[in-house]
């Protein structure tokens, strides 16, 4: 994954391995504006789409309530739909629970010349499940999901996929106030679930877990990045300058013609 100077202000430090030693909200003046890096998306997107070569995966987790469904819906505005795919992941059941973590998500992975955008991931098997077990405590081994995920996104990496792991950082009373605000507001209540509220009340617990599996899992081919998430406006132009920047270095160019066969193609027409 290609490294700059404004990736590297949100990098994970691995020195800093409490998600609380992150801010939650930061000043907006040196974040590029959102409208300029959608429409910088739509363009790069479409020559990702038009190249096929290489394929981007954003992976978003962070506690109920963070924004993850809202920014998904901002950062495909300009997207050309054929190359876009989004996906949630809630608590595994059915056919999901009789498979090793990672079945689930390997066919919904991006083809070469798409981006899929992951609301939760793989890592729930790292974080919510430590909490909420969907097997016998004593069938887990923490550190063997880990390593297998490390594997799982090295592989992704070497064979043309960016991975772009971002954990958006609300604090306590921001949390609160967006999940009093799913109560309260009629287009919003449908989305409360009770687990919203135990989540909650363990909320220092999962962010432990969380920041365990996210330096258990923090790489230089599939880094993590801490974003600000207690105003959506800056957690949004954050992620959406993170990955123009990664889709400009991907696809800088459409795909070269060949000269002969167009000049045939316009003749075939009628053109030129």
């Amino acid at each position: 994954m290609m490294t700059t100077p404004f990736n590297e202000r949100w990098r994970y430090d691995p020195t800093r391995p409490s998600l609380h030693d992150y801010p939650a909200d930061v000043g907006d003046d040196d974040i590029p504006s959102l409208d300029t890096s959608l429409e910088s998306i739509g363009e790069y997107q479409r020559r990702l789409w038009a190249n096929r070569s290489r394929a981007v995966l954003l992976i978003l987790h962070g506690l109920d309530a963070s924004g993850k469904d809202s920014l998904i819906r901002t950062l495909s505005t300009y997207m050309d739909p054929a190359g876009f795919h989004a996906w949630s992941f809630a608590r595994p059941q059915g056919a999901e629970t009789r498979h090793d973590f990672l079945w689930r998500v390997v066919p919904l992975l991006p083809a070469f010349g798409e981006l899929a955008a992951f609301n939760r991931s793989h890592h729930e098997a790292v974080i919510a499940e430590r909490l909420w077990p969907v097997h016998a405590p004593e069938d887990y081994n923490w550190q063997a999901r880990y390593e297998a995920i490390r594997s799982f996104e090295a592989h992704l990496s070497r064979e043309g996929t960016t991975v772009i792991k971002c954990w958006i950082r609300l604090s306590g009373d921001e949390h609160r106030r967006r999940l009093i605000k799913r109560l309260d507001e009629p287009r919003k209540r449908w989305k409360f679930d009770p687990s919203d509220v135990e989540a909650f009340e363990r909320r220092d617990e999962l962010l432990t877990c969380a920041g365990e599996a996210i330096a258990a899992t923090h790489t230089a081919e599939a880094p993590w990045f801490i974003i600000p998430g207690d105003r959506k406006s800056v957690a949004r132009s954050i992620v959406a300058a993170l990955v123009d920047e990664q889709l400009q270095a991907l696809a800088p160019d459409y795909p070269v013609e060949d000269e002969k066969t167009l000049k045939a193609y316009r003749k075939l027409l009628g053109g030129d």
